[in-house]
């Protein structure tokens, strides 16, 4: 009887995560490779982080508006806007940006490494080329994915004060005041560990994708496109899944 390729493929992706977790606690770890990948990844998304967050933050604050204008509930608007931001926004941005970028770039380098034989080469000359490329890549994706989404909280947040201060000419000190009493250590922490489940879960997903790539001229396209888009669906299964959960603490 032969065995569907679907299940011949889920025994190869538990086969990869368990691996991963071999290597990342088994001594010599690489931490100048971890450094460099967490500078690359942090440096790569940074410039597309920041305009969408900021743009995030100035459309909902204008969409927003409207609406709290017409109960006589404006004053609560940085309070929306905070809760809405931190909670699922800005991290729901970064890990759809993250997806995108990081998920192309190490599916098609890792890809076209095993297409050209030099992951195979690695393995002759015994480099450890499965912790070198990567253990490396997923640990600095769990690691930058959280810094990544406090900096867009805080420029998304900067956005909306933009417009906030453009309705009713609010002060800075007092929007961040409001937006300080909202936002709870829950809130803050949720995020965090969300976005370093989105960062583990695009590294493997990605790195897998490149690293079990097919041969030939195709092989590089279609593990860049396999880690995009199952990066982006594991991103909002991710969110669904801790939103249950945190809600079940709030």
């Amino acid at each position: 009887m032969t065995i569907p390729k679907t299940l011949i493929g889920i025994a190869d992706v538990y086969k990869f995560i368990v691996r991963f977790f071999r290597s990342a606690l088994v001594p010599p770890y690489e931490w100048r490779e971890i450094g460099n990948q967490c500078y690359a990844q942090g440096n790569q998304s940074l410039f597309l982080i920041t305009f969408t967050s900021f743009l995030a933050g100035v459309v909902f604050t204008k969409q927003s508006q409207p609406s709290l204008a017409s109960f006589g509930a404006e004053s609560w608007l940085p309070s929306l806007v905070s809760q809405a931001v931190v909670r699922s926004l800005g991290p729901l941005i970064t890990g759809l940006i993250c997806a995108g970028k990081l998920g192309s770039n190490m599916g098609a380098e890792l890809g076209s490494m095993q297409v050209t034989e030099q992951i195979d080469a690695m393995e002759v000359s015994g480099t450890r080329p499965f912790s070198y490329l990567v253990v490396t890549r997923i640990v600095s994706a769990t690691l930058m994915l959280p810094i990544l989404v406090i900096y867009a909280d805080c420029v998304a947040l900067l956005g909306s004060f933009v417009m906030v201060n453009a309705f009713n000419d609010s002060s800075f000190l007092l929007f961040f005041n409001e937006v300080a009493e909202r936002i709870t250590y829950l809130d803050v922490f949720g995020s965090l560990i969300k976005s370093a489940f989105f960062g583990l879960a695009i590294g493997t997903i990605s790195t897998y994708a490149g690293y079990h790539s097919d041969k030939g001229t195709t092989g590089v396209g279609k593990a860049a496109n396999t880690a995009v888009v199952i990066s982006m669906i594991s991103v909002f299964i991710i969110d669904l899944l801790t939103l249950q959960v945190l809600n079940f603490f709030r």
